[in-house]
């Protein structure tokens, strides 16, 4: 379990295919206080560490990850938003975000607002995927790359957050233009939320 504060970015060095399976391989900062098994965010992706080798990592990212995700778009130097799991202990800065990520949506815009920077993702968005809680609500949760956010504006298939200089300073943020592909993990109440209904509906 994450909370979607990311601690850095870490730089893709190396992408290795291994049939349906691609090894991507990393470095950051923290990579000395890594373990094999460990779980890390990837642009709100969570992927386990499985080998470690000085000052890079790397983890593996399976078929059904790279078909939801935008992970199947890296390339060496790109730079991935990451952060370890949370610790019981800690304050929940962000929001429960699961690592799960449900989709992805294209910035559509993005817009200086005298410091901040507002940016506008466009999603694919049907009946059966908001029956099932892929949806933003105003002033909700969504996490975008792995980063925790507040949801501006929503409609049925778009939403605009709202970026402080730290965060573009400290995540991948800065390298979005229009166009760009970001990771979505819709807030976990809204899914548990609409399954409950769905249940009730049922009995």
């Amino acid at each position: 379990m994450f909370s979607g504060i990311v601690e850095e970015c870490a730089r893709v060095t190396r992408i290795v295919r291994d049939r349906e399976n691609v090894d991507i391989t990393l470095t950051c900062s923290f990579v000395g206080e890594l373990g094999i098994d460990q779980s890390v965010s990837h642009n709100g992706v969570c992927l386990t560490v499985v080998r470690i080798d000085g000052d890079e990592y790397t983890v593996t990212a399976m078929k059904e990850t790279l078909l939801r995700s935008n992970l199947g778009l890296l390339k060496p130097g790109d730079l991935v938003n990451v952060e370890r799991s949370m610790q019981m202990n800690g304050r929940l800065d962000g929001h429960i975000v699961q690592g799960h990520v449900d989709q992805t949506a294209v910035c559509v815009s993005r817009e200086d607002a005298d410091g901040s920077t507002y940016f506008r993702f466009k999603y694919d968005a049907d009946r059966e995927m908001v029956r099932r809680g892929y949806f933003t609500v105003d002033k909700g949760s969504v996490t975008v790359n792995g980063v925790s956010l507040t949801v501006c504006a929503p409609t049925a298939d778009e939403f605009s957050v709202a970026i402080i200089p730290y965060t573009m300073e400290n995540t991948n943020f800065r390298t979005i233009e229009v166009g760009s592909v970001v990771n979505l993990e819709f807030d976990i109440l809204g899914k548990y939320i609409c399954r409950l209904e769905e249940l009730k509906a049922s009995f």
